[in-house]
């Protein structure tokens, strides 16, 4: 494919690595924020938008659940990266001269172990691809970053070591977004459905709108709720099932659902990932 896909960061952000895995023909399109991401695909200044929604350590993006629904784009595809963290410096600096290192802070989380046993202090940055330019920018040989490889590639950092992260399964969920739904494919690892609903102001609403999805063997692999416009009443829930909306046992379900909700909305219908298993 060719054209242009936006991400939220600088380049050589973990967004930057998805881009570059699931579509490396196109031009990549840094944006300061998730907003500014969409706003790129809408005005047609990129074709598609790859957004980070969950982590597997951390949970949900923050922010992401509430704009997407509101984005005006849909869901066509989804990414996994796994999160590889590696500590570079400046060319020709040992690590034994580091004494501290610079990163988001959830990458500085991740990486307790290491720093302590290295007794390298933590600095917190805005994010990591960006403390990565600060240390080539800064020149100071005592001070390292956490990023990608690709920051350090971009940056012309060493990379003093790799793959030092607590967790050795930390991995991303990224959903892919354009302006127009597609429905017509078919993936060769079956199909994801992710919507939105509110349940109807009834006792066990809940539980009998997820029923359909239990009669119908449909199988939802994710289902989270949160407030709307700040009120304790008004709750709205996401969730991914496993199929596509013309499936004979997904139709009933999504049924189902609308008599017991107040509001549905699908964000997307798109190919699994090979990565999802």
């Amino acid at each position: 494919m060719t054209g242009t896909i936006a991400f939220q960061g600088e380049l050589g952000a973990y967004s930057h690595q998805a881009c570059r895995d699931t579509y490396p023909d196109k031009e990549v399109l840094p944006c300061r924020t998730f907003e500014d991401a969409i706003a790129a695909v809408l005005s047609g200044e990129a074709d598609l938008a790859m957004l980070p929604v969950e982590n597997s350590t951390f949970g949900r993006v923050a922010d992401i659940h509430h704009l997407l629904p509101e984005s005006g784009l849909h869901i066509i595809g989804e990414a996994f990266v796994r999160v590889r963290i590696a500590l570079m410096a400046l060319p020709g600096v040992t690590l034994d001269r580091v004494t501290e290192a610079m990163s988001h802070t959830m990458l500085l989380g991740q990486c307790r172990s290491f720093l302590a046993d290295h007794q390298i202090a933590r600095v917190t940055g805005a994010d990591t691809a960006g403390s990565a330019r600060h240390v080539a920018e800064a020149g100071q040989e005592h001070l390292a970053a956490l990023a990608s490889e690709l920051a350090a590639d971009i940056y012309g950092l060493d990379v003093l070591a790799r793959d030092i992260e607590d967790e050795g399964d930390n991995t991303t969920r990224f959903l892919v977004m354009a302006r127009d739904p597609d429905l017509t494919r078919r993936g060769a690892h079956g199909m994801m459905t992710t919507f939105i609903f509110q349940v109807r102001n009834i006792p066990a609403a809940l539980y009998k709108a997820m029923g359909g999805f239990a009669t119908n063997g449909v199988n939802m692999t994710k289902l989270e709720s949160y407030m709307v416009g700040g009120s304790f009443s008004a709750t709205q829930f996401y969730a991914d099932i496993e199929g596509h909306p013309d499936d004979p046992s997904v139709k009933l379900a999504l049924e189902e659902l609308d008599y017991f909700t107040s509001y549905v909305k699908i964000l997307g219908t798109y190919p699994a990932s090979p990565e999802r298993s």
